[in-house]
Order: structure tokens, then sequence, then C-alpha cells
């Protein structure tokens, strides 16, 4: 059956709508699933984006290499990289990733009180000790007829003479303490009583002469037992040690008084230190030091101070402090230069790990961990560094946790993200009302990589 023209044109166009109004009706249905879907999951998700591991403010919506390090960039979903931000927005926190953290080498400690010493430095020299020195000295006028000591660093004993002395003064000075002697065993038996003590008396003239010419008792005794002067006379020393300086020659004519030699006992040496005048308030006598020098690596002398000189010196600006030392083998020798430590306890208070605590040169603060992740700077007060602590006066308490690692990049973290870390403004950047830096406009353009995709 043929349809006509006139039917067959109408029936078509009425299909052609039928089939456009149905398809754009399923067009439109789909559309608004799909609409509706993606806006669930971007509201539940948020969007893919890429950043950086090295550097956090360098973000891209699309994966690809980090303009600055190189690195790939890994997967960061906004909404989850801002969610813990919200808390983190105030001013002067800053909230860091368990990826960040890692990355940057971030550890935390807790503040706690402990016994705090301060060690304090000290160069010095080794001298001798002037209560063991002694000069042997001439009592009367003579001639050196033979010296027993010849050489310098010779050690000598109070047993055993160092010189014999030939002196005309002191054989008549025997001779009249023996005719002392022999009058007194005349008188004794006198009647009168006068005379029979009157030896006595002369006797104990003539001693005391003796003595006084530098004759000891032993030499009274073998006087008295041999009965005969000695035309040399014995000259000891006054204690035993070295030879520190020889000032006679055999054969030579000496006064009375005058010095045959100069001895020191080096079994105890001084060690004066040169102590700054900041730390001397904290040197106490008695305070142990431990000695070191050069000439013997690793081996350590201990002493105590002894005395703290009343002056204080203009030119070092130091005060001198005696510290005495056993010398055992005489290894330390005098004009042999030392260092020195004493240990000065200030008791116990608040500390933390030096390298927590950041100096800006006008300010000092720590990165304190108000919770897990997000940290908050805090000005603090710092006292006497000790080892690896210093000591904390004040801004904070005892228990709370601080960056003792990674606190620069914290810091560097803070002033990328406007939060005013501790640092200074660099010279050449302008602040701007709200306290974030602005960099300088340079006089001439230079070529320079594409930040357009950096986000801060």
């Amino acid at each position: 059956m043929k349809i006509s023209k006139n039917v067959l044109i109408p029936l078509i166009l009425l299909v052609v709508v039928v089939v456009s109004g149905g398809g754009y009706y399923l067009w439109h249905a789909e559309s608004h699933k799909a609409g509706k879907m993606v806006k669930t999951e971007q509201g539940e998700q948020g969007p893919v984006q890429y950043t950086c591991p090295m550097h956090p403010f360098i973000v891209k919506d699309k994966p690809g290499a980090c303009p600055i390090c190189g690195m790939n960039l890994v997967p960061v979903k906004k909404g989850a990289a801002t969610e813990g931000g919200k808390e983190a927005s105030t001013l002067g926190q800053v909230s860091l990733s368990p990826s960040q953290m890692v990355m940057a080498n971030v550890a935390t400690v807790e503040a706690r009180v402990q016994p705090i010493v301060r060690e304090i430095s000290a160069v010095g020299i080794i001298q001798y000790d002037q209560a063991r020195q002694a000069r042997v000295t001439a009592w009367v006028a003579g001639r050196i007829d033979r010296l027993f000591v010849n050489r310098v660093g010779d050690y000598v004993s109070t047993k055993h003479p160092v010189a014999l002395l030939y002196s005309p003064d002191l054989v008549s000075a025997q001779q009249e303490y023996l005719l002392a002697l022999k009058s007194r065993e005349e008188f004794r038996d006198s009647p009168i009583q006068s005379i029979s003590q009157g030896g006595e008396g002369l006797v104990a003239s003539a001693r005391q002469r003796l003595k006084l010419l530098g004759v000891k008792d032993e030499q009274i005794a073998l006087l008295e037992r041999g009965e005969k002067p000695d035309i040399r006379i014995p000259i000891y020393t006054p204690l035993s040690g070295v030879v520190i300086e020889k000032i006679v020659q055999q054969g030579q004519y000496v006064n009375g008084g005058d010095p045959l030699f100069n001895i020191a006992d080096l079994s105890t040496v001084w060690a004066e230190l040169e102590v700054y005048e900041n730390d001397f308030p904290l040197i106490r006598i008695g305070q142990r030091v431990e000695i070191t020098t050069q000439s013997y690596p690793g081996k350590g002398f201990g002493g105590r101070v002894a005395f703290i000189y009343p002056f204080l010196d203009p030119k070092s600006r130091t005060v001198k402090v005696r510290v005495e030392l056993a010398n055992p083998g005489a290894r330390l020798k005098p004009d042999m230069f030392v260092n020195a430590t004493v240990k000065a306890p200030l008791g116990s208070s608040l500390a933390v790990p030096a390298s927590a605590v950041i100096d800006t040169g006008k300010r000092q603060l720590v990165w304190v961990e108000a919770k897990a992740g997000v940290f908050t700077s805090r000005d603090v007060k710092a006292g006497v560094k000790t080892g690896d602590s210093i000591q904390i006066l004040s801004g904070l308490q005892a228990g709370e946790k601080v960056a003792v690692s990674g606190g620069y990049l914290i810091d560097s973290e803070a002033q990328l993200k406007g939060g005013g870390g501790g640092h200074e403004a660099m010279p050449g950047m302008k602040m701007e009302e709200k306290g974030t830096p602005k960099p300088a406009e340079p006089a001439l353009k230079k070529p320079s990589m594409n930040m357009d995709d950096m986000k801060m």
C-alpha cells in the first residue's frame, strides 16, 4: 500500500520530535544525577591536588615535578589538608601532617626540672708552690771549700749537706764553746754557788752563739764528743727538693746571709687560672677543678681552689684563681700551660635541650606542641647553658613538649603562611600591615622560574 507524500512527511516529523524529546529528557536526568554525585564526592573528600614533600607551599592541580627541587609531586586532598589547618590558622601556630614531620625530622621532648651545673672554662700556668720553696744561705762569712751539688735540677735532701764552709768566725765560736765546757767542769766543784752556776751560763751562751751561726744540735753534739773544733762546717738545705738555681761556685768567698742555692719541692704545685669577671662570682674555695694539658692528652689532674686573688687584671678583665695540685712524678712542670674546668652547681631548674631554643638576637622562643602536629611559638627567657641543655627562667612549664629538632623549619613554615615566626625581616624586605614580609621590588626584572602555580 502506498502512503501518500502528504501523510508521510508529517509522520516522519512527529517521530523525530518524539525521539528528540525523549533523548533530551534522558540526558538531562543523567547530567543532574552525575552532578549530584560529583558535588557529594567533592563535599566529602575534596578535589585531589599535588604538592612537594620538601616545599609544601608548591601546590598544583595535576601531577608533575617540583619547580624548585625536581621531586615528584605527591597527591593530597584539599579537604584533608585543610582539616587540621583550621585549628592552626591562628597567629603563631603551625600545623604539620605526619609526612611533613617525618620529612622535616621534627622531634619533641618534655621540659623537665633537673640539676643545673655550669661549667666554667679557664686557662692557666703551672707555678711553684711558694710554701715549698727555700733558699740555702751562708749563716756566717767564709769560703766555700766544697760543693756537693753542682747542677740545676739535682735533688737535695735535708739529711745530706750541700756544701762545706770554712769560716774563721765559726772556728773561734767552736773554741769558745769547748772552753766553756772545760770551765763548767772546773767551776762545778767550787764551794761558791755563784761560781759553780757561772759555768753553766758560759756554756749556754757559747751554745747559743753556735746555733745563731747555723750549727745544728747534731753538729754541736759531735763537737762535744770530739773536743776539737772542725775548721769546715757543713751547710744543709731547709727542705728536700730540686735545685732551681745555683748561685755560688766552689772556692768562692761569701758573706753572712749570701744565697747559695734556690730549692723547690715539686711534689705539690700551683695552677694559677685566669677566670673572666662574669664567671669568678661562681668560684668558691674548695671547689673541685679538673686540669688538662697538651703534654698528656687524655690525662686529667684533679685539684681544689685554694685562693681567689682580691684584685682584677684591668687589661685581660680576669681574676686569678689559685688551684693546688698534687704532682706525683713531677709531671707538671712550672710555666706549663693548662686548661681547667670548674663545675659550679646552680641548683635545680627547668631546662630543655639547647637546640630547642631559637635565639634571634632580640628574642628567644621555642615551638610548643599544643596537640599532635600543631605547634605554637612561645617566648621564653633562657639562662645558663650546661652541656647540651639550657636553663629556662620563664615562659615555659614542666611537662610541656617542645620541638627539639626541626624548629627552624617550623619557624620557616610559619613565615611562609604569614603566621609570624621568630626571625626578623631580612634587609630589603617591607612589612605589610598584617606583619607578612613582602619582598621589595627589584630594580631590574630578571628571568626566573615559573611560579604561577604556587599557592602559599
